[in-house]
């Protein structure tokens, strides 16, 4: 087995403990849920330092019983739950100092360190190569956690997923539970165990295995010199009191992305879409509108003419005119400019939608989609959306288009499992602090702690929202090719959950009453050999969290 030795010395990292004034900034990451008194911080800045950081924990923590307070790992700190700043963590390897993005000549790929952020990447690989990694365009978001969760963004439906260009990783792993060591993991290493490695890293989840330090990529796409970005919105005034308005819009977009290629779309649809994404923003009446954000390659001369059939037909029973995108609608800014289609250069229109929202306290679920909207989730997304016990302009429902070059792997290519997906969908709902319960002059997190009622009505808002949507499969997104339809019911037009959008809802029985854990829903088939990857690279379950993969004898 190939492992390397780290000649950069001991150093473990710059330490922040408690009293320094980095040790609030670094205890948390963007969601303001969850901040944790960790016994320090490691600020790790090489891979030398991650493997004498690492040991100098596993050095402190020689039992099993000692591993109560975990070691975690963060690159850019966007965790949706609590994996890296919960409770029980002792210390947090802070990896944002590894940051670059270069060409490894030795290497014949591209690297790209784990703490290296969307728009990092992408400035560092178009400006000197002309290429792009298909990621997401929320700025500030990590390598680390991105790619190995099986990350995408606006191009991924004209060029797949991040995790379809990885051909190796770097990562520092305990094999025998007390002593960390280095590997590199390739697509076509020699060894079954290191390919292995490489394959539970296009999709198994950040966490898990090791700590990933550096990705290789080869075969990377060049993006359109220019895009076509679009944004507009409708009136929730309009749509309020008319919900076959909103149901027909809805069910118009789903529907195209299910129609897609296909004779059910009329001729004038019948083309090339791939290189369009879309993301239909389906905020809560508070916001006053819903909104749509489209980007094309604007580089082929019937862009303009693609985009206005596409519009024409999901809106054909609309009846309400377009209006600019002049508010904030989740992690994205106002684009009230972008009401008519802007050419845009692609690494501009990046930086356009380059939004992460405020740092604030968050919850979010996930769903994908085979097929569009049934009736009954359509009537639960317009009763949810217009409750009038609830008034948050920050809650929504994203929906984005999917499939394309996404669905040409099969699901056991990578270990993300859903491959005949049209359609992701994000719930979020944010909110801050607000009052001070505790009369200190101030709102902080400590006012949440006192209570429980700041955090409260959002999270029941987005439970509810999500069970009655999924009513019909236990309140959860199965997947669909694991339920067939039983009497008057259809199958499911569902296909579990993102890993990278975690919900430690779907582990519980008040929430989920499908009979599916959320392993089968993130994983599907691929869990039973990410399983076999823990056992043999992390048996002691160093790397751990809420929905870990957990090791056979776990």
């Amino acid at each position: 087995m190939a492992t390397y030795q780290i000649s950069a010395g001991t150093e473990s990292g710059t330490e922040v403990v408690p009293g320094d004034a980095r040790y609030e900034a670094l205890r948390r990451g963007f969601n303001q849920r969850f901040i944790a008194t960790p016994d320090y911080v490691s600020v790790i800045g090489s891979t030398g330092e991650a493997v004498a950081a690492l040991n100098k924990y596993l050095a402190d923590h020689r039992s099993d019983e000692s591993l109560s307070r975990r070691i975690t790992v963060r690159s850019g700190g966007h965790c949706y739950e609590n994996f890296v700043c919960g409770e029980d963590v002792g210390v947090i390897l802070d990896l944002g100092q590894m940051d670059r993005a270069y060409l490894d000549q030795e290497m014949g790929a591209y690297c790209v360190e784990s703490g290296a952020t969307n728009w990092h990447v992408a400035t560092h690989l178009y400006a000197p190569f002309g290429v792009a990694l298909p990621g997401g365009s929320c700025y500030s978001v990590g390598a680390g956690g991105h790619v190995s969760g099986g990350g995408y963004g606006l191009l991924s439906r004209q060029h797949g997923l991040t995790v379809d260009y990885l051909y190796a990783v770097e990562v520092v792993v305990v094999r025998d539970g007390q002593h960390a060591e280095v590997v590199v993991a390739r697509r076509d290493s020699p060894e079954r165990e290191l390919r292995d490695l490489w394959w539970a890293h296009t999709g198994g989840g950040g966490g898990n295995f090791g700590v990933v330090t550096r990705y290789w990529f080869k075969g990377l796409p060049k993006p359109p010199s220019q895009v076509l970005l679009h944004a507009i919105a409708w009136p929730w005034d309009k749509l309020k009191g008319q919900p076959e308005r909103f149901k027909s819009l809805v069910r118009n977009y789903g529907l195209f992305f299910e129609y897609e290629n296909t004779p059910r779309l009329p001729e004038s649809l019948r083309a090339d879409y791939t290189d369009m994404f879309t993301l239909l923003k389906l905020n809560h009446r508070a916001n006053g509108k819903i909104g749509l954000i489209t980007q094309l390659d604007a580089t082929r001369p019937d862009s303009v003419q693609r985009l206005n059939a596409f519009l024409d037909w999901i809106t054909q029973d609309l009846g309400v005119d377009p209006t600019p995108l002049d508010r904030r609608m989740g992690e994205h800014a106002p684009m009230g400019g972008l009401h008519v289609p802007t050419r845009l250069p692609w690494l501009t229109a990046t930086q356009t939608l380059n939004g992460s929202g405020d740092n604030q306290c968050g919850k979010y679920k996930s769903a994908y989609m085979t097929r569009g909207f049934t009736e009954k989730q359509l009537d639960a997304l317009f009763s949810h959306l217009t409750r009038a016990d609830y008034d948050n302009p920050q809650a929504l429902l994203q929906v984005d288009s999917y499939g394309g070059a996404i669905n040409l792997p099969d699901s056991a290519d990578t270990a993300v499992y859903q491959r005949s997906s049209v359609l992701k969908l994000q719930y979020q709902t944010y909110w801050s602090w607000k009052r001070d319960v505790n009369k200190d002059g101030v709102a902080d997190q400590h006012d949440a702690d006192v209570d429980p009622s700041i955090a409260a009505p959002h999270l029941r808002w987005i439970r509810e929202f999500y069970r009655d949507v999924y009513a019909d499969t236990g309140g959860v997104p199965v997947l669909a090719p694991e339920c067939a339809a039983v009497e008057d019911r259809p199958a499911p037009v569902t296909d579990g959950c993102y890993i990278n959008y975690p919900d430690t809802d779907l582990d519980d029985p008040e929430w989920n009453t499908s009979g599916e854990p959320s392993h089968r829903l993130y994983y599907g088939d691929n869990y039973t050999r990410l399983q076999e990857v823990k056992e043999y690279w992390d048996p002691r379950n160093v790397f751990r969290h809420a929905q870990s993969i957990q090791p056979f004898t776990r």
